[in-house]
């Protein structure tokens, strides 16, 4: 069986071949083409940037090809299209699984070789996530905050909104309509599918997570800082770290010592001249509620992380946040359930599919940031809470992302799609 994947990364094996930087996102594909490939299946993986010449080659039991387009993956390259179709005469592929539909790289490849069976990976849908973009920041706080950077470049959160929407009904609603099959993981998921394309086969499969979460140690209450808080990301308002602060706030008149660990780039940092002009509207959002709540001591940026150094802050912490405004089914959530970390979510998209409330996590609504923050306090303050929720998500993350079991679904799906598509095929021709 010959798979072909459209990935929307370069993987590193590849980046350390044409002399890219190695990712740091992206692990969870990673170990999953691993274990397809360790099951038989002969894996290509395809890729496209505008700015790098042409690669095809195989490296570690994987044929990568990338593709040099005209355009910023981004936007719909009609260029791509006779790319696309010598790569299929090359690679006869049986199926084609496209990871994600959030990038146009992969809908030329759709409209050049609509004969072909395909299945699409939902992970995000921006066509969704764009009414939720802007995490309920009031439009007079985004003009207040608009920075040199947002006006240049027209990307304030108002645009980036306005960005998403578009590349949602440009780029996502086409993949949707054109496609029969996909794989998803939640009710969220599948509904939106159905509700897009009501003739859709839905084959659910659960994700399996980056390498080291499953040889890591697990969480200890007893190893842990105290009263202290890891979010995975915070770079735009739909991960919501400003409902955070506003929670923090409160926390602190209880617990004044609170910490807030912050993973990625510090998005507040105006220490030069070079800073401030890189600094974007949300960044400068942020940096005056931290301000305004006496917060400057108790929020820390870490920088980025690699998944070793991202599972030592999980480890560390005494609770993990995914605090975001839209979230189908977010690995960071797994990966702390996974290594047994405390966990509190907010109510949306999938992760009522990931949390059952008062078990495996505690839940609130986005907006309800005493909610939030009466159930950090919580956790802080019962320590047997802390260690019940820490053992429940355990068995119940290992199952969820259990690496055989998706690998062995994953191939199933495509199987039964090869052959739905050869019997359909074998119709026709009477």
């Amino acid at each position: 069986m010959k798979i072909l994947w459209i990935s929307n990364m370069i993987f590193p094996d590849l980046a350390k071949a044409i002399g890219q930087t190695v990712p740091i996102g992206g692990g969870w594909m990673y170990g999953l083409a691993k274990d397809i490939i360790e099951s038989g299946v002969q894996l290509s993986v395809a890729t496209v940037r505008p700015n790098i010449n042409d690669y095809h080659g195989k490296i570690n039991g994987i044929t990568y090809h990338l593709l040099k387009g005209e355009k910023s993956i981004l936007y719909f390259d009609k260029s791509l299209e006779n790319k696309w179709k010598e790569l299929i005469t090359k690679v006869k592929p049986d199926l084609i699984h496209i990871h994600g539909t959030e990038y146009a790289h992969g809908l030329a490849l759709v409209k050049s070789c609509p004969d072909i069976p395909y299945v699409i990976s939902i992970q995000g849908m921006i066509s969704v996530y764009a009414k939720y973009y802007a995490g309920q920041i009031p439009l007079i706080n985004i003009l207040k905050n608009l920075t040199l950077r947002d006006v240049l470049r027209m990307n304030s959160i108002w645009h980036a909104e306005r960005k998403f929407e578009k590349r949602g009904r440009k780029i996502e609603v086409p993949y949707l309509k054109l496609c029969n099959n996909f794989i998803g993981r939640t009710q969220w998921d599948h509904d939106h599918v159905i509700t897009i394309n009501p003739k859709a086969n839905y084959h659910f499969c659960n994700e399996s997570l980056r390498d080291h979460f499953y040889k890591s140690e697990k969480w200890n209450l007893k190893n842990a800082s105290k009263y202290t808080i890891f979010l995975s990301q915070a770079l735009y308002p739909i991960k919501g770290l400003h409902k955070v602060l506003e929670a923090l706030k409160i926390v602190k008149s209880t617990f004044p010592t609170v910490q807030l660990r912050i993973a990625g780039m510090e998005i507040t940092k105006s220490d030069t001249f070079y800073d401030k002009l890189k600094m974007d509207g949300y960044g400068k959002y942020i940096k005056r509620k931290i301000k305004k709540y006496g917060l400057s001591d108790n929020v820390t940026f870490t920088g980025p992380l690699d998944e070793e150094a991202m599972a030592q802050e999980y480890l560390k912490c005494n609770l993990f946040i995914c605090p975001s405004s839209i979230e189908n089914s977010p690995n960071s959530l797994g990966e702390a359930q996974l290594l047994g970390v405390p966990c509190i979510a907010s109510y949306v998209g999938g992760i009522p599919n990931m949390i059952i409330h008062g078990e495996t996590g505690l839940l609130y609504r986005f907006e309800e940031v005493e909610m939030l923050a009466q159930s950090i306090k919580l956790i802080f303050k019962d320590d047997k809470l802390a260690h019940i929720l820490s053992e429940n998500s355990i068995i119940t993350a290992s199952k969820r992302h259990d690496r055989k079991v998706n690998c062995n679904r994953n191939i199933n799906i495509y199987k039964n799609i090869i052959q739905n598509n050869n019997a359909q095929f074998n119709l026709k021709a009477f």
